[in-house]
């Protein structure tokens, strides 16, 4: 019996240590990459970085990245082409590129369904003029077939379909709007003012603007759904605030003050905390999702905060970090326990999209 327990508690002390089961993947935007990373619980260790682009000569600046549900593909938004940007499948499985499609202008955001047929892709286009009409390219994945080019708003930036799959909520951060999409009919079902919006001109910049003229703009850059797909949580990097939304209604719910230049807004999969990256302000809010009251502003290590990953058990939350001139991103690791900073890895060339896969 004694060498049973001994043996159980070696087994218990191995799985300890074990290295827990899924991975990192991080874009960087100006040196076309895709950095992966593992977590051990107390570091994080890169694994390999992936080249991405096809412009020897020029910076093709992949944006965001996303993993299929069945965790055998994951998508790069790359943002320029001969004009357009493109949609990339890569195979986890050597990280081969499968396909591509071409989609629009500047493409940011992706999100899949989650039975992984159709990828949403916002096309932001942040240089063309404005006010104008941006799209969401939509793609069949499994040949890579663009389907539509869908007639939104302008400047959409953030995409996210519920987990129902039966909805897709865009953001536009020109027009100050969320846009409700419905999944079958591949139409726009819902309009909802998040602000006055923007007046032209308005000439923009990745995540902010440059003169032009506010008036009380909410200015949403990101777009998320709780786990139960019955609130939206909407980042107003004008305003500095996280709306939360009735996706039933579309009604107001609250607004939650955030540090300045809330960007991007991800839930826990627990549906436990909220964080919302500051990105003029070098930090990130930790909201509780029940009481909606911020718990902590937690500083980052690196001046541009801008995506979020949590791991499968919820303990933790990793944050991209862009790169400031010669200084390299970063990628910090928040115990949601502690509610504090409690790793860092750089990670070069201007690192934006964020996400975890379970590994099988």
């Amino acid at each position: 019996m004694r060498s049973v327990l001994l043996l159980a508690a070696a087994a218990a002390a191995i799985a300890a240590q074990a290295p827990p089961g899924y991975r990192l993947y991080i874009v960087s935007e100006s040196g076309d990459i895709v950095t992966q990373l593992t977590w051990d619980g107390s570091a994080l260790h890169p694994v390999k970085t992936v080249p991405v682009g096809v412009m020897p000569a020029d910076i093709d600046g992949p944006h965001n990245v996303t993993v299929s549900p069945d965790g055998r593909f994951y998508y790069v938004s790359v943002a320029h082409g001969t004009p357009y940007g493109s949609l990339w499948k890569m195979a986890v499985d050597g990280d081969t590129l499968l396909a591509r499609a071409q989609v629009e202008m500047f493409p940011t955001t992706i999100s899949v369904t989650p039975d992984g047929e159709l990828a949403f892709v916002a096309n932001s286009d942040f240089y063309g003029d404005h006010p104008r009409t941006n799209v969401v390219s939509i793609v069949y994945t499994p040949t890579m077939t663009l389907l539509t080019n869908l007639a939104t708003c302008d400047m959409p930036h953030g995409v996210k379909v519920n987990h129902a799959g039966t909805r897709v909520y865009v953001s536009c951060m020109n027009s100050d709007e969320i846009l409700e999409v419905d999944r079958q009919t591949l139409a726009i079902t819902r309009r909802h003012r998040t602000g006055a919006g923007v007046m032209p001109p308005m000439p923009m910049t990745h995540g902010g603007a440059q003169g032009g003229v506010m008036h009380d703009a909410c200015m949403p850059t990101f777009v998320s759904v709780s786990p139960d797909d019955k609130t939206l949580y909407v980042a107003c990097n004008h305003a500095d605030q996280l709306q939360v939304i009735d996706a039933g209604t579309l009604d107001l719910i609250k607004t939650i003050p955030t540090g300045h230049g809330a960007y991007n807004v991800e839930p826990s999969p627990d549906g436990k905390w909220i964080i919302v990256t500051n990105k003029k302000d070098q930090s990130v809010s930790l909201i509780d999702a029940g009481t909606r009251e911020v718990v902590a502003r937690i500083p980052t290590t690196k001046p541009f905060p801008h995506g979020v990953a949590y791991s499968p058990d919820n303990r933790f939350a990793f944050v991209s970090q862009e790169s400031k001139g010669v200084d390299p991103g970063a990628v910090d690791v928040i115990d949601l326990t502690t509610r504090r900073s409690v790793a860092t890895i750089p990670v070069p060339l201007q690192p934006t999209g964020i996400t975890m896969l379970r590994l099988r």
